[in-house]
């Protein structure tokens, strides 16, 4: 890291200057229409080019800064694993060099010009490209024009897309050849340029461990009470198999005390019967058409879970807080509305995990989605991987939002700490999200992940308690759509066997079973 922040070039704009191979840079003509003399433009990153016909037109602000190095890397900033409940030193961030904006007088205009390495490889996930987003915003935050009348713009002069992560679609108010207009909500731009700057620090810290030096606790918990355009979502389509955790993941929400909408999206391979138990649950219900996946095989797990994508068309929403049904919530997560789209957990490597994640509805966003399908190309074959690579610049969640149930290391501590996190009362973690075989497809005896070789580092009891804990406080009618079918029982007591037979010292495969829903089948 000290390599990182020692062994950079001085700024072109210091050194340039002069040259007489610059490339003339043209006045778009929307700018020739809008701007008159006396506009005031900084202008970042255009060391390597000829501004003399815009400096004979406007009053021209060059921002002057340092440019990140090249030995600094994505995953600097987007670290696998930070240590978020500084048992060692706590997270930190490296710095990315700045202006010093105090310096510079106010604009009516920023003009940055984008780095673009599309079609590379990781093109996206380029630090010297955030850079210069990051100092555009704050430009445009900390010297901008914020009156009624009149707004400071930006413009971007790139072959790729501005990042909608800082500047959103929405606030796009034109675009011309390489040139992107923006008039961004200074509000949002202020929040956005508060949050650390990558993944490696949290941008919400754990309660009790110092959220308030960071953030007026209190006063987010006020504002967060009262009923907003807000509302927790989440998806089901294709087949009815996990419309018992979504019931289950509705009830849990309603006992934290949240006053938000509760939206499902379904497609119509959900019975009516079934849609009327989830109403009951507390969910409102909306039905979607499915979105295919292009690079799905057909009838594969995954070949419409781009229907995920639907969620941005929740535009009588100004935030959503998407959970996958294969969740519980324990403790009340309206605070998260605070904080901005995209912020999730992390997963591996430099990507989120896309279980829990605040989203902001956008029209203009799904098609952005839907134009860019065949294009991107999904790590995992997933929404989750096609998210990430839209969204590359996201905040960090507490890992107890959204804390998955697996034992990687599969060492006694690790499992003696997460059981612990697990069966906590009162919760330690905000929710648990059940990889693996799901609670309801088990007997409630026990976690039958135990008895699969390649689903073990999901398996924990206490968790799998907890879930049949807040099954069992649900009415007796929602439980119904719980149940186990026939053929269900068979993968179960197969899977008993061959863990008898595979000799597992657990001995899982022996306890006996008293789950009711064994004899009672659907």
């Amino acid at each position: 890291m000290k390599v990182v922040l020692e062994e950079t070039e001085p700024s072109l704009a210091l050194k340039s200057k002069g040259n007489r191979n610059m490339t003339k840079l043209e006045i778009p003509m929307k700018l020739w229409k809008e701007m008159g003399k006396s506009t005031k433009i900084g202008m970042v990153n255009f060391d390597e080019d000829d501004i003399s016909e815009w400096e004979s037109s406007f009053e021209i602000i060059p921002i002057a800064f340092q440019k990140v190095s090249k030995y600094f890397e994505w995953k600097d900033l987007f670290p696998e694993w930070i240590d978020e409940e500084e048992d060692l030193d706590g997270a930190s961030c490296p710095e990315i060099p700045v202006p010093d904006y105090r310096s510079y007088q106010k604009v009516d205009l920023v003009v940055a010009k984008l780095p673009c390495r599309y079609p590379e490889a990781e093109w996206g996930r380029d630090v010297f490209r955030l850079q210069v987003h990051l100092i555009a915003a704050n430009v445009a935050a900390k010297k901008g024009k914020r009156d009624w009348f009149s707004r400071t713009k930006v413009a971007f002069l790139s072959k790729c897309r501005p990042m909608m992560e800082v500047f959103r679609c929405n606030d796009m108010i034109g675009r011309e050849g390489d040139w992107w207009f923006y008039e961004p909500e200074m509000n949002r731009l202020d929040q956005k340029i508060s949050l650390p700057i990558g993944s490696c620090q949290l941008a919400m810290p754990i309660w009790d461990r110092g959220v308030n030096k960071v953030y007026d606790l209190s006063k987010i918990q006020r504002a967060t009470k009262t009923v907003k355009r807000e509302a927790y979502a989440t998806v089901i389509h294709s087949s009815e198999a996990y419309v018992c955790g979504a019931i289950t993941l509705a009830q849990s929400l309603l006992q934290t005390g949240t006053k938000r909408d509760l939206i499902l999206l379904m497609d119509d391979s959900i019975s009516m019967s079934k849609r009327a138990a989830l109403a009951a649950a507390g969910w409102r219900i909306r039905m979607i058409t499915r979105i295919r996946n292009p690079r799905a095989e057909k009838d594969s797990y995954n070949e419409y879970n781009y229907s995920k994508f639907r969620l941005w068309q929740l535009t009588d929403y100004d935030k959503i807080i998407f959970i996958d049904s294969d969740i519980i919530v324990l403790r009340n997560l309206d605070l998260l509305f605070h904080f901005p789209q995209m912020s999730a957990v992390g997963n591996d490597n430099s990507i989120f995990n896309s279980g829990i994640m605040v989203i902001e509805p956008s029209n203009c966003t799904f098609r952005i989605f839907m134009e860019r399908r065949d294009e991107i190309i999904s790590y995992n074959g997933g929404d989750q991987g096609f998210l990430n690579e839209v969204f590359v610049w996201w905040h960090r969640l507490p890992r107890r939002t959204n804390f998955l149930k697996n034992f990687w290391s599969n060492t006694t501590l690790e499992k003696s700490v997460k059981n612990e996190m697990f069966g906590a009362d009162p919760p330690k973690l905000y929710s648990i999200h059940y990889l693996g075989l799901k609670p309801w497809l088990c007997y409630r005896d026990y976690d039958c992940n135990w008895n699969i070789d390649d689903q073990r580092v999901y398996a924990s009891d206490v968790a799998h308690k907890r879930w049949w804990k807040l099954h069992d406080a649900m009415d007796d009618n929602l439980q119904a759509f719980c149940k186990l079918t026939k053929r269900r029982r068979i993968e179960l007591d197969w899977d008993r066997k061959m863990a008898q037979k595979a000799g597992y010292e657990d001995q899982h495969w022996n306890i006996n079973i008293t789950d009711p829903r064994r004899i009672h089948l659907v």
